[in-house]
């Protein structure tokens, strides 16, 4: 278990990060590094702990940005534009975001020469439309050009190629995560379970857009934590990307909603609307290499879940 270390997190006051923190917070200095345009962290235990420092600031704001990262001992980078309604609607700030910001903390951690960890965190979407069992060095896609979808996901593989390069050249020791569909407690934003758990929790409807015929595997955020706990303190992990998900909790979104609407006997209707833009038609990751070299293995199901974030929602309301 890490103990004494100063721990620098952009995007600190969201969801996966404030999930991270609960594990970190007692042993450790939080410098939480967020603009707040989403916010889990004002709303848990540990909005006002002792061991957290709250830094209002932005990843595109590089001197700042490298001031306040000074003296870390592990750089977690989890802020990002993300969320597909946002995404479609914002794609210029999406990619500047995602790859100026993630080439300022990457510079910066590597200015101060941090040298226990680095964290990129980067996307299943780098996998593209198509992905069964897709394991860590399977090829990349970068979609068609033009489709604002993709503006995600070649902004996270640009990201991700980049603190590669920056482990290779300068041995900065950087790891590279890839979530599969993470949900749970504390989630805000565009996320389909937490959406579809709080309109059926009130008997409303639950939207799906496109046919529904879209499959995916479903990760809890406290497995994927677990997993990102090996990615910051396992040796073996330094210098490696990771698929972080559960190859076992896969479902079509159609399913999902009714998977949601049994689990909590809710009388929600399910209607269909046109799809958005291009989409993820299918996407299973591989696990095998969190396995064999950090022993990770997810264990909670689709329906404890939800019943775990439903739970969530209803104290929060």
């Amino acid at each position: 278990m890490l103990e004494n270390k100063k721990i620098f997190i952009t995007g600190g006051a969201g969801f996966i990060a404030n999930t991270l923190i609960g594990r970190l917070v007692e042993k450790n200095t939080i410098l939480v590094y967020d603009n707040f345009h989403r916010d889990t962290l004002s709303i848990s235990p540990y909005a006002n702990h002792k061991n957290i420092v709250v830094i209002k600031g932005d990843v595109m704001d590089f001197d700042h940005l490298f001031e306040e990262m000074a003296g870390a001992d592990i750089v977690i980078h989890a802020a990002a534009i993300a969320g597909i309604d946002t995404v479609i609607k914002s794609p210029t700030t999406t990619m500047r975001v995602n790859m100026i910001g993630t080439a300022n903390a990457l510079e910066a951690a590597h200015r101060h020469q941090v040298r226990d960890r680095v964290v990129d965190f980067s996307t299943s979407e780098v996998f593209g439309s198509m992905a069964f069992k897709a394991s860590e060095d399977a090829d990349t896609v970068a979609g068609s050009a033009g489709e604002a979808r993709w503006t995600y996901g070649v902004s996270k593989l640009a990201g991700e190629h980049l603190a590669i390069a920056y482990y290779r050249e300068f041995g900065l020791p950087v790891v590279s995560i890839r979530p599969f569909n993470v949900y749970g407690p504390g989630q805000t934003g565009e996320g389909a379970i937490q959406v579809f758990i709080q309109k059926a929790m009130n008997n409303e409807d639950l939207h799906i857009y496109g046919d529904g015929s879209q499959i995916r595997a479903w990760c809890y955020v406290d497995d994927f934590v677990d997993c990102l706990m090996e990615c910051i303190q396992h040796p073996k992990a330094v210098g490696e990307s990771f698929n972080i998900g559960n190859s076992r909790a896969v479902v079509t979104t159609y399913g999902l909603a009714q998977t949601i609407c049994r689990v909590l006997g809710s009388s929600s209707k399910i209607v269909f609307k046109p799809a958005l833009s291009a989409e993820i038609e299918l996407r299973i990751p591989s696990v095998d290499k969190a396995y064999q070299m950090l022993g990770f293995r997810a264990k909670v199901n689709l329906d404890e879940g939800i019943l775990k974030t439903a739970a969530w929602f209803e104290k929060k309301s």
